[in-house]
């Protein structure tokens, strides 16, 4: 969910390449405090809730975006499928880790979520981020997108072995199309309980290595692709969802394409429909935020905002934004579990006077900001660190 971000926050957009990735940076500030909003307003001040749209899925589909418009590039621009997923393994995990280690902790306090079985599946399926997938719960709520960032990994990584990675438009709509077919066809995921969590694991990990070291690399891929594939379709809690997923994960690489005049708009369009119908024919649709007029109307403001975005990319980006954008992984990550937390001290903040809602959440947003600055600081931007001495090792030991 969350792409390569320049270490220190860019003052303005230039012509080198962590300027021009500030734009990103901006749209991913937005989106983590979207999904703060969504969590904490019906905690912290219920009233202000809109449920015009869903602000949440909103700052989701614009993570998604991202993601989309510039993981392939990353890949692309590297050509090194090792050094990517050395790149992606240390930018997603410790820190990740680091939070599944302190709900662990806490478990005698705030137990862990229901969701969450008490069966070796669910350790397999922290280890390769796929919970959502092989319909399991995550440590944390928010962690489901982790899954569907993995699958778009997996999949991108067997394109590009294959050379059929610059077809995103067409991959888009195939997805959009799936979708629509999935929700008419499909109430539930189609796997069984454990099983898939479980062969998911050994798979990832037995890949991973092949696609690190090199050995059986394509094989590899290739595997890993099927696997991400299949649990997407079969797997997921919501299979319409996670098909309409990945198409606006490829309609953002379709959008990249564009940009860089080796693809249309078309396809662009074309997916964008098909995301917007997705949830009107489905079976799994009963949620308030996927009825037509909400779902639309989410839709259009995360693509008009990624789109807003694009257009401004030449501009000089506001500092605060390009910092919520570096620290937006560890908001995302932290927020739900430090509102848990806080939530288990203050009590019930729907009865408080509206001025001591609204002082408490002013000072849970100030705490959780401080917290995700020194994550960044200390856990996020030392692994990066240590990813990129490993992939230049790596380089320098094939170069003889």
């Amino acid at each position: 969910m969350i792409a390569a971000q320049p270490d220190t926050a860019p003052q303005t957009i230039s012509v080198d390449h962590g300027a021009r990735l500030a734009w990103l940076d901006a749209l991913r500030g937005l989106g983590a405090l979207a999904v703060v909003a969504e969590h904490v307003l019906p905690w912290a001040m219920p009233s202000l809730r809109p449920y015009w749209f869903n602000i949440g899925i909103y700052g989701v589909l614009v993570f998604f975006l991202v993601s989309g418009y510039i993981i392939p590039a990353s890949l692309e621009r590297r050509g090194d499928v090792r050094a990517f997923w050395i790149s992606r393994l240390f930018r997603l995990y410790p820190l990740y880790l680091l939070v599944v280690g302190i709900v662990l902790v806490m478990a005698f306090w705030v137990p862990v979520r229901h969701s969450v079985p008490r069966h070796p599946s669910a350790v397999a399926a922290h280890v390769t981020m796929l919970f959502d997938v092989s319909h399991q719960g995550g440590m944390v709520n928010t962690m489901w997108t982790l899954s569907y960032e993995m699958v778009f990994y997996l999949i991108v990584t067997a394109l590009f072995v294959r050379g059929a990675h610059r077809r995103s438009g067409v991959i888009a709509v195939v997805f959009g199309v799936a979708a629509i077919c999935a929700g008419l066809v499909l109430s539930g995921p189609l796997l069984p309980d454990h099983w898939p969590a479980i062969i998911a694991g050994v798979l990832f990990v037995a890949g991973m290595v092949c696609l690190i070291s090199g050995r059986f690399r394509t094989i590899a891929a290739y595997v890993l692709g099927l696997m991400a594939l299949t649990l997407l379709m079969s797997g997921s809690y919501v299979p319409w969802f996670g098909a309409m997923i990945l198409a606006v994960m490829f309609t953002g690489t379709a959008i990249y394409r564009w940009e860089q005049g080796t693809g249309g708009l078309v396809p662009v369009a074309v997916s964008a429909v098909l995301v917007a119908v997705a949830p009107v024919w489905s079976i799994q649709a009963g949620w308030w935020w996927v009825q037509p007029d909400v779902w639309i109307t989410t839709v259009v403001l995360a693509g008009g905002t990624f789109a807003i975005g694009m257009a401004l990319r030449g501009r000089t980006v506001p500092t605060t934004l390009t910092w919520l954008g570096l620290i937006s992984y560890s908001v995302y990550l932290l927020h739900v579990p430090l509102m848990t937390y806080l939530s288990g001290v203050v009590g019930d903040l729907r009865a408080m006077p509206a001025v001591v809602q609204m002082a408490l959440m002013l000072g849970y947003l100030t705490v959780l900001l401080c917290v995700s600055w020194l994550t960044y600081r200390f856990v996020e931007s030392p692994a990066r660190r240590l990813g990129r001495s490993w992939i230049g090792r790596g380089r320098n030991a094939a170069a003889p």
